[in-house]
């Protein structure tokens, strides 16, 4: 009789997703703070549970987050507006998280979308070389780009090499940032730039200050998400400000 009632006691509604949600969501001092002792104020265990849902959203999100720019580039055929050297320095950025994250055992949830970014990065990459009938050197990027992730995820590579890495994206992300912030400022239009991935990339890194900080603790991490979400924010200015804008329209002022 007595165990019967522990059981019951120790029992919630929640209990079928309970393996679900220790795995992605909260650790079980939360799940019994919730959902045993019903408490769902517990700043600290909110906190958590935002952070990883921001985390779990910012990695689903990531998946398609760049997937209108690269569509926008195939329908044109052209990469218009497009900084090479822009998407070179952002590929930096996301492998120096990535190798980071992974060398620290940080959560998959607090850097997942570096994973996802860096595949639609490199094939924007490709597509700029490709439309700008460059198709042997794009190849030749994708080539030497993987083997050097390879390198750089591999045992081999000192920790202190990876650290220097992701020290070097605040200047990576700036100088990026602000070459394709001139790129457009020169044209007069953002080309074939892509609103939504704009805005996706500058809301993604918003929500990463504040889950970066919770999940791993990490300043420099956090630093390097306040700096993205700046540059990020200047980008999606001049989207805005160059909404009615485009190639066509600058000619027929001219």
């Amino acid at each position: 009789m007595a165990s019967t009632t522990v059981l019951e006691k120790g029992s919630s509604f929640m209990d079928p997703l309970k393996g679900v949600l220790l795995t992605y969501f909260m650790p079980e001092s939360c799940y019994d703070e919730f959902f045993l002792n019903f408490n769902f104020l517990d700043v600290p265990c909110l906190k958590i549970v935002l952070s990883k849902g921001l985390g779990i959203g910012i990695i689903l999100g990531s998946v398609l987050v760049k997937l209108p720019q690269i569509l926008k580039l195939m329908g044109a055929r052209s990469a218009e507006g497009l900084s090479f050297n822009s998407v070179l320095l952002e590929l930096l950025a996301i492998t120096g998280t990535m190798a980071y994250s992974i060398a620290n055992n940080f959560p998959f949830s607090a850097w997942g979308e570096a994973l996802f970014l860096m595949l639609q990065t490199v094939a924007i990459g490709f597509l700029i070389q490709h439309y700008g009938q460059k198709t042997l050197q794009g190849l030749l990027f994708l080539v030497l780009y993987f083997g050097l992730l390879a390198a750089i995820l591999s045992p081999v590579t000192p920790m202190s090499v990876v650290t220097t890495m992701q020290a070097s994206n605040m200047p990576a992300i700036i100088i990026g940032r602000l070459i394709q912030a001139a790129t457009n400022f020169r044209n007069g239009h953002t080309g074939q730039l892509s609103a939504i991935s704009v805005f996706l990339l500058f809301a993604g890194s918003l929500a990463r200050i504040f889950t970066s900080i919770q999940e791993t603790g990490d300043s420099l991490m956090a630093l390097t998400y306040v700096i993205s979400s700046s540059c990020n924010g200047i980008i999606a200015l001049q989207v805005l400000y160059y909404w009615n804008c485009s190639a066509e329209q600058k000619k027929k002022k001219e």
